[in-house]
């Protein structure tokens, strides 16, 4: 009986060794104990922009046998949810975060604490004020803005009445898409008037359509119109149809749904500027993984920007990003 004591207790201690093992957190090199789980945090996941990210994402961490938590707020307005989803991982204990932040100053905090509590995060698709992230990797929202007024001056020959319908306050891409806009009717096209650039549409595709309604209503000649995202450009998009303005008025809008293909397809829309959600999506992940794994990484990582027309729509590499495929999303 006393010779079985010793036995006892060297497996005691073998269970509490495992034990410890499983308690801490990979470092990414051969041989860890489970693969990295990096949280993946969209502004809103309604949207087609939205599942071409998380497509990426998916594709990325099967390429690299990470695993992804993809959770978001369902309407790009809640920063309240959004923060309490970052907040929710940090508690979890996740090994990096991948985040869409819907407000550059809200989501600073939560960001933050994420670093101090050791969980690195990389940011995409829209910037975060602050230093505390690894990597920043999205379009170049300006230039965007940029294409989108040339294609806009151009096709009203430098001359007539514009609006632009914001998105809303907090949003660094689509504030930066915007200003890119206006900056460049300023200096290469002073022809144009711009009637109204300081309304918002919101979140959603109703409040959009509802903020576009108004202003037809009120400036019914009106020339040209720019939107900074997709929810704005498929609700201006109605508003313009049911008014029976689509393809009168010079229209260009930003990102890519079927409905919006259709719409540039049949001339309705004159110009859709285009991102890679999907590649947005893939080199978040792997930076982060990279980040994770003791690799250098950029702190800026620029996923490119087009702008998409009814003459080069069906070229293979507008196509591609037009209408990105979505099998990678795994249910």
């Amino acid at each position: 009986m006393k010779a079985a004591a010793p036995k006892a207790l060297a497996a005691a201690m073998a269970l509490v060794l495992a034990a410890a093992a499983c308690g801490r957190k990979p470092s990414g090199a051969a041989g860890e104990a489970r693969p990295l789980t990096i949280a993946v945090i969209p502004k809103g996941t309604t949207h087609e922009f939205w599942k071409s990210i998380h497509a990426g994402a998916a594709r990325a961490a099967r390429e690299l046998g990470v695993e992804i938590v993809w959770k978001g707020p369902q309407k790009e307005d809640d920063r309240a949810q959004q923060i309490t989803v970052v907040e929710d991982f940090v508690s979890r204990g996740v090994d990096g975060i991948v985040l869409a932040p819907l407000d550059d100053r809200a989501l600073m905090r939560p960001v933050r604490d994420a670093a101090r509590e050791g969980i690195p995060v990389v940011i995409i698709d829209s910037a975060l004020q602050g230093s505390d992230y690894v990597s920043y990797v999205a379009t170049d929202n300006r230039k965007g803005g940029v294409l989108a007024a040339r294609r806009l001056g151009s096709l009203l020959q430098g001359r007539g009445r514009v609006f632009v319908i914001r998105y809303q306050e907090g949003s660094a891409s689509t504030t930066e898409r915007e200003t890119g806009f206006l900056d460049t009717v300023a200096a290469e096209f002073p022809g144009l008037d711009i009637l109204v650039k300081d309304q918002y549409a919101g979140a959603t595709t109703e409040t959009a359509y509802q903020l576009a309604e108004n202003l037809i209503g009120r400036f019914p000649d009106v020339q040209g119109v720019f939107a900074p995202n997709e929810s704005s450009t498929f609700g201006t998009l109605r508003a313009l149809q049911e008014s029976r303005l689509a393809g009168k008025v010079v229209f260009v809008g930003f990102d890519s749904s079927p409905k919006l293909v259709q719409g540039l397809r049949d001339g309705a829309i004159h110009g859709l500027v285009i991102q890679d959600p999907a590649k947005m999506g893939y080199l978040g992940v792997r930076t982060m993984a990279a980040h994770l794994r003791g690799e250098p990484v950029e702190k800026v990582v620029d996923t490119g920007v087009v702008l998409a027309t009814r003459e080069n729509m069906d070229a293979p590499g507008i196509r591609s990003l037009l209408v990105p495929g979505l099998a990678a999303i795994d249910d």
